[in-house]
């Protein structure tokens, strides 16, 4: 019974590099291959959402990384691939959104809390520093 279960692992294991994902280079020039690996590594898989488009396996990635290299072939820059994007999907596929009306709670709040954390902690420690001292050392 182990065996076989072991069997059937291995040959699990061996059948994942079937389904390997882009295992060819898109480009020969070395820049645009690496301007596409970080392009396809930034923009997420519509149907997985927490995957990038690089690392799924999506019938729809896969057109989704067809179209970012037909465009780069056709000369456009990032900022147009990502512009036709979201475009046809909405700020969702990016997972870095644009600093916009819309989006700009997604940068603020961050930063809005780490702030507000300080400020609380400040309050607090100045707080406990103006209690009264007992004999015991202890607070009261």
């Amino acid at each position: 019974m182990i065996r076989q279960l072991l069997t059937i692992l291995v040959s699990l294991l061996l059948t994942v590099s079937v389904f390997a994902i882009d295992t060819g280079k898109a480009f020969d020039d070395p820049v645009l291959q690496a301007r596409y690996e970080r392009l396809i590594a930034e923009v997420r898989c519509v149907t997985c959402q927490n995957q990038s488009i690089k690392d799924s396996n999506a019938f729809i990635a896969a057109d989704l990384r067809r179209e970012i290299k037909r465009l780069m072939s056709e000369g456009k820059s990032d900022a147009e691939v990502s512009d036709f994007l979201v475009t046809r999907y909405g700020d969702f596929v990016l997972y870095r959104p644009r600093m916009e009306g819309k989006t700009l709670l997604l940068w603020i709040a961050p930063f809005a809390f780490i702030l507000f954390a300080g400020f609380a902690l400040v309050r607090v420690v100045r707080h406990r520093m103006s209690l009264p001292v007992d004999d015991d050392g202890q607070a009261q």
